[in-house]
């Protein structure tokens, strides 16, 4: 099993509850991702933010227009400094994704460290080479110019 292992981080000219308000509302993770992922939440959310224990249905469009289920685990929450979420159910064998915010001059720096691991041994390696570690490169430079468009002053 090979786990992967995929950093991000990118500085926002926002406070530290700017930041948290729109990280930990579930809500935005639409905002935030590619139109072409077809990512659909379908938990109904209300105006709730997330929480220890919170488990949030989606529907994803990851490759071929193959449709499939996503069912993630808000695992830690320590407002306003980290939140973990972890794959119950979907596509990798195993998903962790910590989002940090720290505040620096200036604004607040967003770190992701995402470990994944892919089904299907071998295959799930190679398919990670060629495609997955690229889509998931896309999605998140998608996500930093989002972010930059929604956050610029």
């Amino acid at each position: 099993m090979k786990v992967f292992t995929l950093e991000r981080s990118q500085d926002l000219p926002i406070t530290m509850e700017e930041a948290w308000d729109f990280f930990s509302s579930p809500q935005n993770l639409k905002i935030m991702t590619p139109p072409d992922m077809g990512f659909d939440i379908l938990t109904d959310l209300g105006e709730e933010k997330m929480y220890a224990g919170q488990i949030i249905w989606y529907k994803v469009t990851p490759v071929f227009g193959i449709s499939m289920h996503w069912v993630t685990e808000i695992t830690h929450v320590n407002e306003p400094h980290y939140f973990v979420d972890e794959q119950r159910f979907g596509p990798y064998s195993m998903w962790h994704h910590k989002h940090f915010l720290e505040a620096i001059e200036g604004g607040v720096r967003m770190r992701d460290v995402v470990h994944y691991v892919l089904p299907l041994g071998i295959l799930g390696r190679i398919a990670n080479s060629f495609y997955v570690k690229r889509k998931l490169n896309a999605i998140f430079e998608f996500r930093r110019l989002k972010l930059i468009q929604i956050f610029a002053k």
